[in-house]
């Protein structure tokens, strides 16, 4: 077993492509995982178990939004086991390149807890909505849900776009080259990124703060949703035979 130095210049090594990815998971998400996978090498954790390790900091955190009356050490404290669990969901990946022991069932695992933590986080917000908020309307318990709407469709359609492409592009001749990484890009899918939604629950200790950025930022997704499902729809519509 090699050094920790060697095991982060291989885990650097055998990175992903940062084509699509925000700034936030180029350059924290993704580094602060790659210190969590050579941690994980060192102690002999599988994929697989770095993968449950995210889990548990993201669902206990979720678990303390539904459960525990909105403060500013509650939110210190989601904010801090969810980007935690993010960076455990990035070495999880980083870990398998670097073993070679990645597997369908590890992409499985992986995009189950994914799923149910984007259902989870805003379930967690309106049960804390309906329990310790103080709403103006009523109409605000709306808000998680469409929210839920569009993370879960955008999820889920993001991941079909992804098989099915990767489908045709089985059956399409070799020779093309893919698109240089955009800046531009990286900036704009900021809003995007769950690393920067989670910085929401900083203000959880002003509930009026913490709901107005919470409704900009549904807000923003699904304008963000709306945008990929055409993008994406009309990617694979390019890609039908003939």
């Amino acid at each position: 077993m090699g050094s920790t130095g060697t095991v982060l210049r291989e885990l650097r090594g055998a990175q992903k492509s940062a084509k699509g990815v925000s700034l936030y998971s180029r350059y924290v998400n993704r580094p602060a995982g790659r210190v969590l996978a050579a941690g994980a090498y060192r102690a002999g954790l599988t994929p697989n178990q770095v993968t449950l390790v995210s889990a548990a900091f993201t669902y206990a955190a979720l678990a303390a939004v539904a459960l525990v009356e909105p403060s500013w050490t509650l939110g210190v404290a989601v904010y801090a086991a969810l980007a935690v669990g993010f960076a455990f969901d990035s070495a999880d990946g980083q870990l398998a390149r670097l073993t070679g022991r990645g597997g369908p069932d590890g992409e499985w695992l992986d995009h189950v807890v994914d799923c149910g933590k984007l259902l989870l986080v805003h379930a967690a917000v309106l049960i804390s909505f309906y329990r310790f908020g103080e709403l103006p309307s009523d109409a605000w318990l709306l808000l998680p849900l469409g929210f839920q709407l569009a993370a879960v469709v955008s999820f889920c359609a993001g991941l079909l776009r992804e098989q099915l492409g990767k489908a045709a592009a089985a059956g399409a001749p070799a020779g093309s080259t893919a698109a240089p990484v955009s800046r531009v890009r990286a900036v704009a899918l900021l809003p995007a990124d769950y690393g920067v939604f989670c910085l929401v629950f900083l203000l959880l200790g002003a509930p009026g703060a913490f709901r107005a950025g919470y409704a900009v930022l549904a807000v923003v997704h699904t304008l963000f949703l709306a945008a990929f499902l055409t993008k994406w729809f009309r990617e694979l519509r390019a890609l039908r035979p003939g």
